[in-house]
């Protein structure tokens, strides 16, 4: 479902503002010289991967093709862009009727991906795709950076289950798109209603300290969530004492307790007495869940402890210390005139430093051994080697301006655990390293 269906008030009318400037200029000058409809290729990469990660996760494709379908100018719009003279008369007369019409291929929702890889590859007439570019560029970014974090996260957790619950430490569109991407990343819920509501995601959510606040004692607070909630529910109890807590959640829900919750203290020593106590009053079915500034490293660290869940909040919608995947998005091929039977043209930026990109329309597959884990990322141009034919990954999204390829975001999430599971077993290692496969240009 497009979420601009829904009419949710976090929506705005049009996509086409979350732009930079020099866009505008550009197709501007590119109109006036005629050579705005030259058929155009521009490529989304990274050059390289945050220090210290092994591989990196598609995440935020979905959110693009929602952006390109609402890229608009309506009569508000364009009014802005002329009363503050951005554009000329001729060049709002063009974005009157603005309509991506082109094709766009990129590596599915889900995906990994590698130095190089060419993560979302956007064909049509140079006006109508440089337009497009910071909007890609801030969807696949954060995006991608959160379920990257989420990734590592979940890898950590050992298949334990992990909340997202991060709302309250980001800005809050960015909190819906950051819990849509930690669900591909494997988290598997979140506390974030909004999140729920527009993409389908589990919620769960029981009581902060300020519920334990208000009533005159602990004992009364956890009678009224009980009450109202059902023994099931997750009682916080590191409110004052955390032995007394969990014995008196116990005395007043019983061994149907469903889970108590930690949020402070040395989570280690306290997940084990709190089990040991929990185990002793009978309550041997009580789930521990533990919050309290979480990162995959501290997730790891709680391996051995006998913790059932994780709650995780600032390191994740913050992409746990890499807030940006740092992608570019790069015109690495072009027709010689407007000619729709002109021939593309490889281009690319020669720079002195590292930021030098590859010229020509590419495609990418990943190679796999004997045994089907992947032990390479190849690039390349022109025709694809029989011996990848079937291990391409980029497929197509967009075709002559229609959305094709639109997904549950389940199955964004089941690939990713199918990419994940097909990377080799270092890939899971937190510690610093290179990316676990290479990438081969050929």
């Amino acid at each position: 479902m497009n979420a601009a269906d829904l009419g949710l008030p976090v929506d705005v009318p049009s996509t086409a503002l979350f732009t930079d400037q020099y866009e505008f200029t550009m197709l501007q000058a590119a109109l006036k010289a005629g050579t705005a409809e030259r058929r155009s290729v521009f490529e989304v990469f990274t050059r390289r991967l945050p220090e210290g990660r092994r591989y990196g996760v598609v995440g935020g494709t979905g959110r693009v093709l929602d952006a390109v379908e609402n890229f608009r100018f309506d009569a508000g719009v364009l009014g802005f862009l002329r009363d503050h003279d951005i554009v000329d008369e001729p060049t709002l007369r063009w974005l009157s009727s603005y309509r991506f019409s082109g094709d766009i291929w990129g590596y599915p929702e889900g995906e990994v991906y590698f130095p190089g890889s060419p993560i979302l590859r956007v064909e049509g007439s140079f006006a109508e795709c440089v337009l497009l570019e910071t909007v890609i560029l801030s969807i696949l970014n954060h995006d991608s950076a959160i379920a990257a974090a989420a990734s590592r996260m979940s890898s950590a957790a050992g298949g334990r289950p992990l909340i997202e619950m991060g709302a309250r430490r980001t800005h809050e569109l960015s909190a819906v798109a950051s819990s849509r991407a930690a669900y591909v990343g494997g988290f598997s819920s979140t506390s974030d209603l909004a999140a729920g509501f527009r993409y389908g995601i589990p919620t769960v959510g029981t009581s902060a300290h300020a519920f334990t606040l208000l009533h005159d004692s602990e004992r009364d607070a956890f009678r009224a969530q009980v009450d109202s909630l059902g023994r099931g529910t997750t009682l916080l109890v590191d409110t004052y004492d955390v032995a007394e807590a969990v014995r008196t959640a116990v005395e007043i829900a019983g061994p149907e307790l469903g889970a108590v919750r930690i949020d402070s203290g040395d989570l280690l020593l306290v997940a084990h007495r709190v089990r040991q106590q929990l185990d002793e009053l009978g309550a041997t079915g009580t789930r521990i869940v533990v919050t309290s500034d979480l990162d995959e490293y501290a997730i790891a660290s709680l391996a051995a402890a006998p913790v059932d869940a994780y709650g995780v909040g600032t390191q994740l919608v913050t992409g746990s210390g890499h807030p940006t995947c740092s992608m570019v998005y790069k015109l690495v091929a072009r027709a010689q005139s407007a000619d729709v039977r002109a021939p593309l043209v490889p281009v690319a930026k020669k720079s002195l430093g590292a930021k030098s990109s590859v010229g020509g329309r590419k495609w990418a597959a990943r190679r796999s051994d004997a045994y089907g884990i992947a032990e390479a990322e190849v690039i390349g141009t022109g025709a694809v080697p029989a011996s990848l034919a079937d291990a391409q990954l980029l497929v197509e999204l967009v075709k002559g301006g229609t959305v094709v390829a639109r997904e549950p975001l389940d199955s964004a999430r089941e690939r990713h655990q199918e990419a994940l599971a097909a990377l080799p077993m270092s890939a899971g290692q937190l510690s610093r390293g290179e990316p676990v496969i290479p990438t081969e240009y050929v």
